[in-house]
């Protein structure tokens, strides 16, 4: 595939093909089940009183959240912390695609009526990427090994569109920040957001990843991070080397393996 055509094609879809995808999203996260986080928070406080019930309801009816309305991607991965890659999570993540370049995500443990907010993620395509300074960088975490092992899914979705989706989202980057321990597998979740916001990595190498986050996973979701993976094994050509691929390497033992495609840029 030739340069320009990947450019075009690699980063989002446009058009019909972009409607129709966004419309397929719409009705897929309109019907999901509820899917609760691994360790799930119970947040500190008191029932909402009466009054405030009402004054929530008002809200609903006469302010305006337009805001939070273009949030209709639903994805869903794993984020270990980079500073402590041991301490991993699984991210609901909505999404709102800005433009063909930019995407601002807000992050749940789980996607039910009482999920937790617990973080933020930006995500640019690998243009943006090249822009930023050197000393940026370091914040933003590589896509291909979530996206070609089959860590990150788009529940829901028919496989046919969820591949698209995922092909515009090859050789993209997410800057990361969680804010609510909440949503792990081991740790007991806090009670409320403690502490310094985290800054979140991805996954690069097989056997990283905590296998009880993705059983668990998978088996709420209704998908096979298997099948997936190999379903997606036509997306491996669109793979450029990215930075941070190896800022984990050696942190997981001698289990790590390489995912193909995956690549640490020179």
């Amino acid at each position: 595939m030739g340069g320009k055509q990947m450019k075009t094609e690699a980063w989002y879809y446009t058009g019909v093909t972009a409607a129709l995808i966004l419309g397929l999203i719409q009705t897929a996260v309109s019907q999901e089940p509820e899917t609760a986080a691994a360790q799930q928070a119970e947040p500190a406080g008191r029932e909402n009183t009466v009054q405030t019930k009402v004054l929530e309801a008002g809200a609903h009816v006469f302010q305006n959240s337009a805001p939070l309305q273009g949030f209709a991607i639903y994805l869903v991965g794993f984020h270990p912390m980079k500073d402590e890659p041991e301490h991993q999570m699984i991210a609901h993540h909505y999404c709102h695609q800005l433009n063909e370049d930019l995407a601002q995500c807000v992050l749940f443990d789980g996607n039910g009526a009482h999920a937790n907010l617990t973080g933020v993620e930006y995500i640019i395509s690998e243009p943006l990427f090249e822009t930023l300074p050197e000393d940026e960088r370091q914040y933003w975490h590589p896509h291909n090994g979530e996206i070609l092992s089959g860590q990150l899914v788009a529940p829901y979705l028919p496989q046919a569109a969820e591949n698209k989706l995922m092909q515009g989202k090859m050789n993209s980057y997410g800057k990361t920040w969680h804010v609510w321990a909440s949503g792990t597998q081991d740790d007991q979740p806090s009670s409320l957001p403690l502490g310094p916001s985290r800054l979140a990595w991805s996954f690069n190498r097989d056997g990283e990843v905590n296998p009880d986050l993705i059983q668990q996973r998978d088996k709420a979701l209704g998908v096979n991070t298997g099948q997936i993976r190999r379903a997606r094994k036509s997306l491996q050509d669109l793979a450029h080397p990215q930075q941070g691929v190896d800022a984990l390497k050696g942190q997981f033992g001698p289990q790590e393996k390489e995912i193909p495609a995956v690549m640490e840029k020179p």
